[in-house]
């Protein structure tokens, strides 16, 4: 019997150990009680505090099993689980589940080694078979999350059927990405990734446009685009590309037609606008039209004779290659005149300004030089910025240092026999528009009239000093149009290089990518510098924040300690008054106590011993005929007030103080002698 038990409290100490690793409980009592409560059967016991996902362990293998090994370490794909943050294998996984009796076994928690050993004379151990491995994937889409599960052994071309009857996405314009490993192809079986439990991942798909988001953040965003406006002037059979920013309200923009067409507001008939488009307040951001460009055409509100007066449209400048602009200076010596040369004969009608004399606002004259650019040059051409060169400076220099750029300002003169060539086929060029919209915010001005001119010298001055002022003042008219390149720096801006007209589009690249080159070693410079007192700034406010945390908290404390000390003084004083109160009471009754009558008095004497809580006695000689009250206040006068003490008589015991006080001490049977005692109220 004795080696039976002992052998049974040992199987208890493993299947107690083992419980503990299984679950994490520390506790031995609690554990002892969850077996118990389970008869000591171990995976029922597991059962009922770790609830299975996909089954529960299975209490009942022949001792083969046992044997098997089942006790193995985690898969691969199960040490991805731990790793991406899951469960490690244990009973609280999903990989305890049952499945086919051919399947291989897993271990389900750690085991001790004297368990590991004992394990095949056990006819209780418990084994776990497999089911195949589930993973869980969040894939987002734009605006749209998918949660999808599947097998392990699923490939990567399966999710992408299932996405594609979810966001009706084909499967050939379908990127899916966040894999851990780079991409992969669709035929690869997700088992080889060793995937963690849970994955999320995203879809590209760069060939579907987007869909715009809320209509008030569309809104929003709308309000900082630009939007092209082709506006067609059906009278003078002319077409104007008008860049506006989203916060222009239509009201403007029909103000501005008016300034080209010499329509008024009032008289203009306008075809394309959308019906949402019904008040002339409203922004072009809100007015429903299409971005970036939209098409609109105007006509006059008159008469038929009106609109049908004649017009005359200049004629088209003859496109040179690049080989013929070298020769553009020496035209003269073999006397070609620059107008035949150009295709410009004298019959030809004299072409409207490129920007109006003396306007007084900046940004409406580069609306006009941006719409008379398109309407000679075509609708490819550099996005002029539209704004002060105050403005357009902020926008290049000023910025971030990662967002900076280099300022490219266009002086266009029409005087000029290269303008036209420099513009078709320099300012023109795919290449050359391309390169200008990434890398420089581009600004123009035309200097053909003097006034004009003499206005872009001061504002060169103001915002670049006189060298550069002086510059453009040595080109001469027939040098024009230029290009000056200009870089920020941290004290001022610099010039780094005037591309004259008579360049090549190879040459002009190449002077465009040398200034960007210099510019991009110097961006580098200013994001590190730019980093480095990000750093410096976020370490200094760092400290600055501890340090007002630490005042804070010495504040707190220093109050709380004041607090304290104020209520420990307001106690003490308390504590000193209760105590002051009660000596003048204990000395009023003592006072007030009648002489103690001598032994031999002739008189009845009650002579009373009375043991205090402390085990000393106090004792007193009271006539018979004293009041209770009297044997009270001398108790009270020793300190053991009626209220906080009670008088109780030995035997039989008996509560003095529940009597009547007005009673003697001969009625209350205290009489001749008799020993009390003090026993403290509860």
């Amino acid at each position: 019997m004795a080696s039976e038990s002992g052998e049974s409290n040992m199987d208890r100490e493993m299947i107690l150990a083992d419980f503990q690793a299984c679950t994490g409980i520390d506790n031995i009592a609690e554990a002892i009680t969850l077996l118990e409560l389970n008869n000591w059967d171990l995976v029922a016991a597991i059962n009922g505090v770790i609830p299975q996902e996909n089954g529960i362990l299975q209490s009942n293998f022949s001792s083969e099993a046992s044997q098997a090994g089942i006790f193995g370490p985690p898969s691969q794909s199960e040490a991805a689980d731990a790793a991406a943050g899951g469960a490690v294998p244990t009973p609280s996984s999903s990989s305890l589940s049952s499945s086919p009796p051919s399947s291989s076994t897993s271990a389900f928690c750690p085991v001790n080694s004297a368990s590991a050993s004992s394990s095949s004379s056990s006819s209780s151990r418990q084994i776990v078979e497999r089911q195949p491995r589930m993973l869980n994937f969040r894939v987002e889409y734009r605006q749209r999350t998918v949660d999808l599960v599947l097998e392990e052994g699923s490939t990567v071309g399966e999710i992408k059927t299932i996405l594609e009857t979810e966001l009706a996405v084909p499967v050939s314009k379908m990127q899916l990405k966040g894999w851990k490993s780079g991409d992969v192809s669709d035929t690869t079986v997700m088992r080889s990734l060793h995937l963690p439990k849970n994955n999320s991942l995203y879809v590209l798909t760069p060939e579907i446009a987007s869909t715009a988001g809320t209509s008030t953040s569309k809104n929003r965003s709308r309000l900082n685009q630009n939007f092209l406006l082709v506006i067609s002037h059906r009278e003078a059979q002319r077409d104007y590309s008008l860049n506006f920013p989203g916060s222009k309200t239509i009201q403007e923009v029909k103000r501005n037609v008016s300034d080209l067409t010499n329509i008024p507001v009032r008289h203009q008939q306008w075809d394309g606008w959308p019906a949402s488009a019904s008040d002339d307040s409203m922004t072009l951001a809100v007015s429903g039209i299409t971005f970036p460009c939209h098409h609109l055409s105007v006509c006059r509100r008159s008469s038929a004779a009106n609109s049908q007066e004649p017009t005359e449209e200049c004629a088209d400048v003859h496109m040179v290659s690049d080989s013929d602009a070298d020769d553009f200076e020496d035209a003269s010596e073999f006397g070609v005149d620059d107008s035949e040369m150009f295709g410009l004969g004298s019959s030809t009608c004299r072409k409207a300004p490129m920007m109006p004399e003396n306007s007084e606002n900046e940004a409406d004259a580069l609306l006009h030089f941006t719409a008379e650019f398109s309407s000679r040059y075509g609708e490819t051409h550099p996005m002029f910025f539209i704004g002060t060169l105050e403005a357009a400076s902020q926008e290049a220099f000023y910025g971030k240092a990662r967002d900076r750029k280099l300022l490219a300002i266009y002086l266009h003169n029409d005087d000029s026999v290269l303008s036209n060539v420099f513009c078709s086929q320099m300012m023109c060029a795919d290449s050359i528009v391309a390169y200008l919209s990434q890398n420089f915010i581009t600004w123009a001005w035309d200097v053909t009239k003097e006034a004009n001119k003499a206005r872009l010298l001061t504002m060169c001055t103001r915002h670049f000093g006189s060298v550069v002022t002086q510059t453009i003042r040595t080109y001469k008219t027939d040098q024009f149009p230029l290009l000056l390149i200009v870089m920020g720096k941290r004290t001022s801006n610099e010039v780094l290089n005037v591309i004259q007209g008579n360049t090549t589009v190879d040459e002009l690249m190449m002077r465009l990518m040398g200034a960007m080159e210099i510019f991009t070693a110097q961006q580098l410079e200013d994001i590190k510098d730019e980093d480095e007192r990000e750093i410096r700034e976020t370490v200094k406010r760092e400290q600055d924040e501890a340090y007002r945390v630490s005042l804070e908290a010495d504040r707190k404390k220093r109050e709380a300690q004041e607090r304290e000390e104020a209520e420990q003084n307001r106690l003490e004083r308390k504590r000193k008054e209760q105590e002051d109160e009660k000596e003048a009471i204990r000395l009023s009754l003592e006072h007030s106590l009648p002489v103690e009558p001598d032994e031999d008095s002739a008189e009845q004497i009650s002579k009373l011993r009375i043991r205090t809580p402390s085990g000393e006695f106090l004792e007193r000689r009271f006539l018979s005929s004293c009041k209770l009250q009297v044997l009270f206040d001398f108790v009270a006068s020793k300190g053991f007030p009626f209220e906080e003490f009670k008088l109780l008589t030995t035997f039989p015991r008996k509560n003095i103080t529940q009597l009547d006080p007005g009673a003697d001490l001969l009625e209350a049977k205290l009489f001749p002698q008799e020993t009390l005692f003090l026993e403290a109220k509860e």
